[in-house]
């Protein structure tokens, strides 16, 4: 990958990326970092990446600096930040998007990267399966239980009315 090459790559990756690691830790600045080192990784590598699948390249080593981010900091407490008083009574029509942030963030860290990266970032099983290091089949699996969850937390009647 060339210096050219690299700077298209930051042109049109960064906002994608940094979206979706700042969904996933909810927290701006910390987000900024994971981005910002997964860049300087890419950097630091670019001899030996293509052109081609830096995007690939670049989504996985950020989703990996987030996971160890996550890890390190334990900052991510979802059973915490959810809280008893969590329920949301007469939601109107302007607040379904609260509503899925807060029902993704009733699933397990690996259910939500799968989502965002399936059907808010439009990758691949295949493409999933490299950023994320498992195989094709248990993206499609977890993906299939992380939307069923999905699923029966927004038909719950209390999440509808």
């Amino acid at each position: 990958m060339t210096d050219k090459e690299f700077n298209e790559c930051v042109t049109t990756c960064a906002d994608n990326v940094y979206r979706f690691i700042v969904k996933n830790l909810r927290h701006e600045e910390d987000a900024k970092d994971v981005v910002q080192t997964a860049f300087e990784k890419l950097w630091v590598n670019r001899a030996g990446i293509q052109a081609e699948k830096s995007k690939s390249y670049l989504f996985t080593v950020a989703y990996h600096q987030m996971i160890d981010h996550i890890r390190k900091k334990k900052r991510v407490q979802f059973a915490e930040t959810l809280g008893e008083d969590s329920r949301v009574i007469d939601r109107p029509v302007n607040n379904i998007r609260k509503l899925l942030e807060i029902a993704l963030l009733r699933l397990n860290d690996t259910q939500r990267s799968l989502i965002l990266l399936k059907d808010y970032e439009g990758y691949t099983y295949e493409e999933i399966g490299q950023i994320t290091g498992l195989n094709e089949s248990q993206v499609k699996v977890y993906l299939h239980r992380a939307r069923l969850q999905l699923r029966n937390y927004l038909v719950k009647p209390e999440n509808v009315l």
